[in-house]
């Protein structure tokens, strides 16, 4: 405790503090005696015994493991190649001042973020007969770059209106705002929410296993019900499951790095946003 007064609520006395370790102490003690109960079932129901880890010794299964793995890497790469520029191009739309290009963009937007994914990969794979891996990636797209258009939109809306009227004041059209203004700005307050909404997308790419798509997820699900491995359902869980969560804990921390650093104060050198903007244009200084 720092000893500062709060306009929330008053530090607490020593009964207090000696109440609050007491919490604390039995909160830890529960949650070690959950884990303790977890690890005494698994050895319980017998699932660290040699028979059931034996598959993964065995190189058939790890090539599967490293294929499916493998697969899910891609499938996430081509979701994120089209997904961003997807949610580039609505997000522009959405901004536009053509009523109709707005309409049209909001109508997609709108659209594709209510329908279910599971619905869009199923209809993809099932009504066009298109191939598991792009059936997988075009639901993905179509969400992912939907959620990412508002992304866009929103952060290009947070730049204050101070910064467009001074560019528009100094005879940039909408484009060259747009080019040199507002989306650098807006940049540090995007990222952070694009690369979570990117983590949602790589964990949406184990849904591929439900129009049988080989990627992480499939592959352990075909070990997982393999009778002549005695069905090491457990062990596949304790396998694949950490892959997942530092796959994914590896882009959260990303997002994280990338919101700390965008706390920080911009960099004044080559002067403000408009005024690089108008040195991109070619302006003269007296115009700038």
């Amino acid at each position: 405790m720092t000893g500062e007064s709060s306009a929330l609520y008053d530090i607490p006395g020593p009964k207090a503090l000696a109440r609050h370790r007491l919490y604390g102490g039995i909160a830890l003690l529960l949650i070690a005696a959950l884990i303790g109960w977890v690890v005494y079932m698994l050895f319980h129901t017998q699932q660290f015994t040699y028979a059931k880890w034996e598959p993964f010794t065995y190189q058939g299964v790890q090539d599967l493991l490293l294929r499916g793995l493998g697969n899910t890497l891609r499938a996430f790469g081509w979701t994120v190649l089209f997904a961003l520029p997807f949610g580039a191009l609505f997000a522009a739309g959405r901004l536009s001042d053509h009523r109709v290009v707005r309409w049209f963009a909001t109508l997609v937007v709108e659209f594709f973020r209510a329908m279910p994914l599971l619905v869009m990969i199923f209809f993809v794979f099932v009504a066009l007969r298109v191939q598991p891996l792009w059936a997988l990636v075009a639901g993905l797209v179509l969400y992912n770059g939907s959620v990412l258009a508002e992304v866009f939109r929103a952060g290009v809306l947070a730049v204050p209106k101070g910064q467009r009227e001074a560019a528009y004041a100094l005879g940039m059209r909408k484009t060259q705002v747009m080019t040199y203004v507002l989306v650098p700005q807006a940049n540090r307050a995007m990222l952070p929410a694009i690369i979570s909404q990117l983590v949602v997308a790589l964990k949406d790419t184990s849904l591929g296993f439900l129009i049988t798509f080989e990627e992480f997820l499939h592959a352990g699900k075909l070990i997982a019900t393999n009778l002549d491995y005695d069905l090491p359902f457990i062990p596949v869980v304790i396998v694949i499951a950490p892959i997942y969560i530092g796959m994914c804990l590896l882009l959260s921390w990303l997002a994280r790095w990338v919101e700390r650093r965008s706390r920080r104060s911009p960099s004044v050198r080559g002067g403000a946003p408009v005024a690089k903007a108008g040195v991109a244009m070619g302006l003269p200084p007296s115009a700038q």
